[in-house]
């Protein structure tokens, strides 16, 4: 493990280095200083990039390595736990004042789709994580709260401040729901148009948390983010709210963020 974690030459002869043992370490940005004529360039490209390269070079296909510019093997004992290796002279062949290090070597081609595959996207108003919602990560998050909790699920429906249509109350009802959350409580689906108006909620379930109610807590949220467009709320004895959304969206600000894609870094 110890070889893995550093870079190590033994004997370096090159020009006029003088067998020395080096031992660098993986991770960690090294610099080569020393006068003029010292041996820097001899060991950092000529003996360390070039053995670097040509072990990378020779993983290829005899086809592909005959397209490839090969260095010649180093002056050196034994080098042990060198990585492929990249290097940049100090000559600025592009005349641009927005090249880097990663636009000269073409890194920031992977990065870009690293960063928008694996990076963590977090919202700009609040600055919470913004993550697609399952039931499961859901129900893990919840089952934290004391057992026997009351567990109300909920998607929101139609705009704010107003009352649902006759044909949205058939429609709720043949999609099974019968109740819904308002500010003033819970009101049957059938009075809705004369006891409160919005925001209004559907409630799609009611109950207590417990390890037995897992799989009924599970379809409950999937149902809920069926009818509810992927969005709807978790309330834990009517005043500790979890608020989720299946897409990438913050439902705390109640806004939509786009997938990344490498194009956006």
């Amino acid at each position: 493990m110890q070889n893995r974690s550093r870079i190590r030459i033994f004997g370096a002869r090159q020009n006029n280095l003088k067998g020395i043992n080096v031992r660098i370490p993986i991770g960690n940005l090294t610099v080569v200083t020393g006068v003029s004529g010292s041996g820097k360039s001899s060991l950092a490209f000529q003996t360390l990039y070039a053995e670097g390269q040509r072990r990378y070079i020779e993983s290829f296909s005899s086809y592909a390595r005959q397209f490839l510019e090969r260095m010649d093997k180093p002056d050196a004992d034994r080098i042990e736990g060198i990585p492929p290796a990249i290097a940049i002279n100090q000559t600025d062949p592009v005349r641009t004042s927005r090249s880097t290090v990663g636009t000269m070597t073409e890194i920031n081609d992977f990065l870009k789709y690293l960063f928008s595959g694996f990076g963590s996207l977090l919202c700009e108003s609040c600055g919470n994580l913004v993550e697609r919602d399952t039931s499961k990560t859901l129900f893990d998050r919840i089952r934290r709260h004391p057992e026997g909790s009351l567990v109300q699920i909920t998607f929101p429906i139609g705009e704010r401040n107003r009352i649902l249509s006759e044909g949205e109350v058939q429609d709720l009802e043949r999609m099974g729901f019968h109740r819904i959350l308002t500010p003033q409580g819970i009101v049957p689906l059938r009075e809705i148009h004369r006891k409160s108006r919005g925001p209004l909620e559907v409630l799609v379930d009611r109950l207590r948390l417990r390890e037995s109610d897992r799989q009924r807590f599970l379809d409950s949220l999937e149902q809920t983010m069926q009818f509810g467009l992927g969005r709807g709320t978790v309330r834990i004895d009517g005043d500790v709210e979890f608020p989720f959304s299946a897409r990438r969206h913050c439902a705390g600000c109640d806004r939509d963020y786009r997938n990344p894609v490498p194009s956006l870094f």
